[in-house]
């Protein structure tokens, strides 16, 4: 019989950083000797496929999440597994008033993956009271955990209790299979060329501004022959679109969209490009020192500081300045970082140090 009995709760398995650091966290989990539960509003997204086939998929089958707050609640009392590890707002927030519903002993534990002083002004625009329910309700939980310092720092702020209440635990990221994905071939034809390409990736979203991505490749352009691929999909597709064609910039810059393995096109990228206004902890920053490729970021709230250790693996610049990253960028093609110093920083995200991490917060 397995030791303990951990499920994890998301809306849906779409192709964003949270639910990718949950698959890996789940797969590192299936060597432990845990029983794992992985609840899903909905089971959907392309990620579905990476779940181990250990693991029990239990879908609610729910058309919205909110939808899923029921057959949620049917799930904890039946099974009442030792945790339930909640990410995103919407699932936390669920997962909270479950507890509070219900007579079980499940322990839940939120999970921040963002900075919330920044990320409220923009969910406040769209959702008014969803930044109010997350300070009344998340010091509810059994269990807060923040995936940076910075989130850490600013979600304590937010709920007015001490950081030290939010411990820390890196996402798991690095892992022997992103190493071997990393070689696959690609087909895209940027990469059959000697022409340095600029990678970006993420869903296609304000907070990820790859509006200042394509202006800061603008001004590189004008200095050298380069090209971008931004790896993602997401609303702002069509804004982007609409800027690329601007510039008169579409032999230049590709727009493939979700792409399942964006490991190679990373390892074969010369450098990859962080423009985000916000974050936790940037994954993909993660996973491109990981694949030793050079990289630049902004110096978003918050992770991009941490990992790039305070621009030692990587410059960083100001949020929303297409010319300081231009520099940046510029800079970074003429004098790259070592391939093997990249690689070792990106060690100490490995999904076996995070797993440690998990169950010693988990067992005290």
């Amino acid at each position: 019989m397995p030791s303990q009995h951990i499920a994890f709760f998301l809306s849906e398995l779409h192709g964003g950083g949270a639910q990718r650091v949950t698959i890996n966290l789940i797969k590192a989990l299936c060597d432990r000797d845990i029983k794992i539960d992985l609840v899903l509003a909905k089971a959907e997204g392309p990620y579905l496929s990476q779940v181990p086939p250990q693991v029990r998929l239990i879908d609610l089958q729910a058309t919205k999440l909110v939808a899923s707050f029921p057959k949620l609640i049917s799930y904890l009392k039946q099974e009442q597994p030792q945790y339930l590890v909640a990410a995103l707002h919407g699932a936390c927030l669920l997962a909270v008033w479950a507890k509070k519903l219900t007579n079980i002993k499940t322990k839940i534990v939120v999970t921040i993956h963002n900075t919330f002083s920044v990320e409220a002004k923009y969910i406040g625009l769209r959702r008014k009271f969803l930044p109010t329910l997350i300070c009344y309700f998340y010091p509810q939980a059994d269990k807060l955990l923040a995936v940076s310092e910075g989130a850490a720092e600013s979600m304590a702020e937010a709920l007015n209790i001490p950081v030290s209440q939010i411990p820390v635990v890196y996402n798991p990221v690095v892992t022997p299979e992103l190493e071997n994905k990393a070689r696959e071939t690609i087909t895209h034809p940027f990469f059959a060329s000697e022409i340095p390409i600029i990678l970006g990736v993420g869903r296609l979203k304000k907070a990820k501004d790859f509006v200042t991505l394509i202006d800061a490749f603008v001004r590189v352009r004008k200095v050298t022959e380069a090209k971008l691929c931004i790896l993602g999909e997401g609303e702002e597709r069509k804004n982007l679109e609409t800027l690329i064609q601007k510039h008169d910039l579409e032999s230049d810059v590709s727009l493939p969209g979700f792409v399942d393995n964006p490991y190679p096109y990373m390892a074969q990228a010369q450098l990859f490009v962080l423009s985000s206004l916000w974050e936790g902890l940037p994954t993909v920053l993660i996973e491109a020192l990981a694949c030793g490729t050079n990289v630049v970021a902004t110096d978003c709230p918050s992770g991009p500081r941490e990992i790039l250790a305070g621009g030692k693996y990587g410059k960083l610049v100001a949020t929303e300045d297409p010319e300081a990253l231009a520099n940046a960028i510029l800079e970074t093609l003429k004098t790259p970082i070592s391939s093997d110093v990249l690689r070792s920083r990106a060690a100490n995200f490995s999904e076996d140090r995070v797993c440690d991490r998990y169950l010693e917060i988990f067992n005290n």
